[in-house]
C-alpha cells in the first residue's frame, strides 16, 4: 500500500500536553525505566500530532503540512514519513 493512503491513530500507551507550539509525550508503560522516556514535539511536529486521528490519510496530511507550513510537495513528503516512522518507533502511533 502506499504511504500516502495509510491511516494512522495514536497509540492508548502514550499521553501527550500541549505547551505553547510543542507537544509533550509521554509514553506509559509497564516497566519503570520506560518511564523515563519523554519526547517533545516542535511545531511541525505538534501540528501533524494533532492531525493523526485514525480517520485521515497521510496524503492529508501532507497536503495539509504543504498549506500551513508553505513547503514544497517533496520536502513535506519526505519529512511526514520521516516524522511517522519516528512516532512508529517509540510505539505512540500505530497503523489502522
Amino acid at each position: 500500500m502506499d504511504i500516502l493512503e495509510k491511516v494512522y491513530e495514536k497509540s492508548d500507551a502514550v499521553v501527550s500536553r500541549r505547551v505553547g507550539d510543542e507537544f509533550i509525550l509521554v509514553p506509559i508503560k509497564q516497566s519503570v525505566g520506560d518511564l523515563d522516556s519523554l519526547y517533545t514535539l516542535n511545531e511541525t511536529g505538534a501540528r501533524i500530532w494533532e492531525w493523526i486521528d485514525g480517520k485521515t490519510k497521510v496524503g492529508k496530511i501532507k497536503e495539509k503540512l504543504i498549506e500551513t507550513f508553505d513547503v514544497g510537495s517533496d520536502a513535506a513528503e519526505r519529512d511526514l514519513i520521516g516524522h511517522l516512522e519516528q512516532l512508529a518507533a517509540i510505539g505512540v502511533i500505530l497503523e489502522r
